[in-house]
């Protein structure tokens, strides 16, 4: 028998097929334009809510990019920043020039990470975020991040990442599951890339059924590996572009035997089990709301917590961190560091320098990147 909230969600899940429905068939049909920017445009989505594992491989493609003598914008909305509907320029490829309460706690840290690398807009009105920045801050390519709905841009590769741990959120459409649109809209990605491999029991199926949704496009596989770990920072908020922000990486066997964890993310058990995996005895977790603004309190009454289980050292993900170094730990903090490897790295890396060299060879411009 369906539960009461199952039965009061489904015609709400109904309404929001429609809508969304309708707002692709109008870009389909032409009825709403789709823009296109003077320079290659990757995006980087998903069809889930929640966290899926985009971040870092966001970093990943950007450094990538950069290797291959390119300027990058990464292009994004920001989201929990203080002032949605302002344009923040968290860094301008060089200086990281705004924090996480202005311009986002993913922006921030993908700044940090990728100072001297790429720069980082964050803005609603992506389209005009990616005209300003040609102007002002010579970039040559565009990755759009959680760009998967945003149809008003063009893109000339759309990669959409699949989680391995909750593929399909419940394979129910919002609000009643976590699918922003049906399954078969992933016909409409040019490749996929599974994150958290590590976690799953079964990727051979999930690559499968991908394959088989997408009409077999290229399906990649990704999995998170350990770099380490960073102490929380304890920076001023506007130390924007202090390079001690990021700390020096520690080994996993310098933390106490019992510790305890906490985030803000959409998917904090794939977080927790990681911990787990890599042999960590967690006495406590806690998951906050995803892209929440910590306050002492949160930290007083979560430390309380764990002490009182015997936890004797606190981590939280890369992303919590550039939110936490104005806050006052008793007890050591550290953030987790991860970093991607793919099955086939070889085979993912030539297939996104093949669309740009498509675009650029299409628009007549010099310097096409190779595929080799």
């Amino acid at each position: 028998m369906a539960s009461t909230s199952g039965i009061v969600l489904a015609p709400l899940g109904v309404l929001y097929g429609l809508l969304t429905g309708a707002r692709r068939a109008l870009y389909r049909r032409g009825a709403l334009r789709v823009e296109k920017i003077d320079a290659p445009v990757i995006s980087i989505g998903n069809i889930t809510t929640g966290g899926t594992g985009k971040t870092p491989l966001v970093e990943w493609l950007a450094l990538l990019l950069a290797r291959e003598g390119h300027r990058p914008c990464i292009l994004t909305r920001g989201y929990g920043r203080a002032d949605a509907r302002a344009r923040v320029v968290v860094s301008d490829g060089e200086r990281v020039l705004a924090g996480a309460f202005e311009g986002g706690d993913e922006p921030r840290l993908l700044a940090e990470k990728l100072r001297g690398v790429a720069a980082v807009v964050s803005d609603k009105d992506r389209v005009a975020a990616a005209r300003w920045a040609l102007d002002n801050l010579s970039s040559d390519l565009f990755i759009l991040d959680d760009g998967f709905q945003h149809l008003r841009i063009a893109r000339d590769f759309n990669i959409l990442t699949v989680d391995a741990t909750n593929p399909w959120g419940g394979r129910r459409l919002l609000p009643r599951g976590r699918l922003r649109e049906p399954l078969r809209e992933l016909s409409r990605a040019d490749c996929c890339v599974i994150t958290r491999a590590e976690q799953a029991t079964d990727i051979d199926a999930l690559r499968a059924e991908v394959s088989s949704l997408t009409n077999g496009r290229p399906v990649f596989i990704s999995r998170a590996r350990t770099k380490g770990l960073r102490p929380v920072a304890a920076l001023s908020s506007n130390s924007f572009d202090d390079e001690s922000s990021r700390g020096s990486l520690l080994p996993l066997d310098s933390l106490p035997q019992h510790v305890a964890a906490f985030c803000a993310l959409g998917n904090p058990r794939a977080f927790f089990e990681r911990l787990r995996a890599d042999g960590l005895d967690l006495r406590h977790t806690r998951a906050f709301p995803d892209h929440h603004v910590y306050t002492q309190r949160d930290i007083e009454q979560f430390e309380h917590e764990a002490q009182a289980r015997g936890a004797l050292a606190l981590l939280t993900t890369a992303k919590d961190e550039v939110k936490l170094r104005a806050l006052d730990f008793h007890l050591p903090c550290y953030a987790f560091e991860i970093e991607l490897e793919f099955d086939d790295e070889a085979a993912f890396r030539q297939s996104v320098l093949q669309a740009i060299a498509a675009r650029n060879s299409s628009s007549g411009k010099p310097g096409e990147a190779s595929s080799t």
